[in-house]
Order: C-alpha cells, then sequence, then structure tokens
C-alpha cells in the first residue's frame, strides 16, 4: 500500500526561500502561504500538488477559521519575517510590535492550532531562524530579539512535543539572495551583490534535508553561512 503524500504548509512561500522550498517538494502535497497573492497564486499554477494559503500573520486570532478545514498536515515551515534596521534609540513600539507579532506571535498561534494534525503524522515543524538569531548586532535590535524569541520558541516545543513523535529543527542562514536581504543592505547603505550571498536554493536543500531525515534521528539546529568565493 502506497504511503500518502505528506502535506507541508510553507509560510512565506511568494519569494525567497519560500518559493525555492516548494518548488523542490515534489513528493509533498503543498500549503503555500505569502504575502504577495499574485506571485503566490502563479506558484502554486506551475506546482501540481500546490494551494495558497490566504493568512494574514497581522492577524493570528484569525488562523483558526483558516485553517478549520485542514484535516492533514505533515509539516510546518515558518519561513516568513519582517525586518527593520534601526537602533534601539531609534525605533518606537509599533517597530518592536510588528516584528516580534509576524517572527514569534504568529508562528507561535499557528504550530499551536496545527500540534493536533502535526501529531497525528508525526510530523516535523523547522523554523527559519537567523544569523541574528545567534548574534546581535547594532542597528538589529528587535529583528534579533524576535529571533532569539524564536529560538527559544523551538527550544521548547522540541522538548514537549518529542513524546508526541513531533521532531522541530532551528535553520539559521546567514545572509542569503533575497528580496529581504536587498531591503536590508538599502538600510544598511551598501551596494547590493547577491553573489557573495547564500542562494535561495541552497537553504531549501538544506531544510528538505531536514524533512527527509530518518525518523530515527532529528537534527536540532542547523547553521548555514555563505561559503568562501
Amino acid at each position: 500500500m502506497t504511503a500518502p503524500r505528506p502535506v507541508t504548509l510553507i509560510t512565506g512561500a511568494s519569494g525567497g526561500i519560500g518559493s525555492a522550498l516548494a518548488q523542490q517538494l515534489d513528493g509533498h502535497d503543498l500549503l503555500l502561504q505569502g504575502r504577495d497573492e499574485a506571485r503566490l497564486k502563479a506558484l502554486c499554477a506551475e506546482l501540481p500538488h500546490a494551494t495558497p494559503l490566504l493568512l494574514d500573520l497581522h492577524a493570528p486570532e484569525r488562523f483558526a477559521a483558516a485553517i478549520a478545514p485542514l484535516e492533514r498536515v505533515t509539516n510546518v515551515i515558518h519561513n516568513a519575517g519582517v525586518v527593520e534596521l534601526g537602533p534601539v534609540a531609534g525605533q518606537d513600539y509599533h517597530i518592536w510590535s510588528q516584528t516580534l507579532a509576524v517572527n514569534v506571535v504568529a508562528p507561535a498561534e499557528l504550530t499551536r492550532l496545527l500540534l493536533p494534525l502535526i501529531r497525528a503524522e508525526r510530523g516535523t515543524v523547522v523554523f527559519v531562524n537567523s544569523g541574528a538569531g545567534l548574534a546581535a548586532s547594532p542597528g538589529w535590535g528587535s529583528y534579533a530579539a524576535s529571533k532569539f524569541a524564536l529560538r527559544a520558541l523551538a527550544d521548547a516545543l522540541r522538548a514537549e512535543e518529542a513524546p508526541h513523535g513531533v521532531r522541530v529543527t532551528t535553520v539559521f542562514p546567514g545572509r542569503t539572495d533575497t528580496a529581504m536581504q536587498q531591503k536590508v543592505v538599502s538600510q544598511e547603505g551598501g551596494r547590493y551583490d547577491g553573489g557573495l550571498f547564500l542562494q535561495a536554493g541552497t537553504v531549501a536543500d538544506a531544510i528538505r534535508y531536514v524533512l527527509e531525515l530518518p525518523r530515527d534521528a532529528v537534527l536540532p539546529e542547523l547553521s548555514l553561512r555563505p561559503g568562501p568565493r
């Protein structure tokens, strides 16, 4: 009897790492969330087993209704995120609230609601973090704080869900050639050269490896950095 295809939900799938991962998981049924609805629908049109998931990460109170029709979810890839650089003295609570809401609160609430389905599948939760989740630099306070918190969420979840057979991995990519990185370099006042960074497909490869790891192992954390040029 053929095993059912895994069902994998990816947030931030309309571009960058999320889009690259969706294109690699041809053996999965995909639920794809993203901010750019047009790009998301275009991606789903290219992938025969992909369905758009209309989910506003700024509104976690609406998550329950949005995911209520779902019958199976095997894996969840928390890939979406926002960043606004600036010193602590220059960022008011609006920026902190938005950054923490999207980068931490939304993954926590979405995970909570989906856990019964993930447990039933003995699935995997992957948090796409950042090098900023390991060390905070000047001007990165709000973003780094959100990523440190995301690591804590993953660590707690890993310990709590192990008895249920759920695996939890945090991936810490270094600078990656994405639209978000273009924004970051612009905020830093630099000149963008995507060839110096990790490629989105490379990070997607690493996430796919985590999902395909044999069941007798879990990879708690995985760090990637741009290789020598």
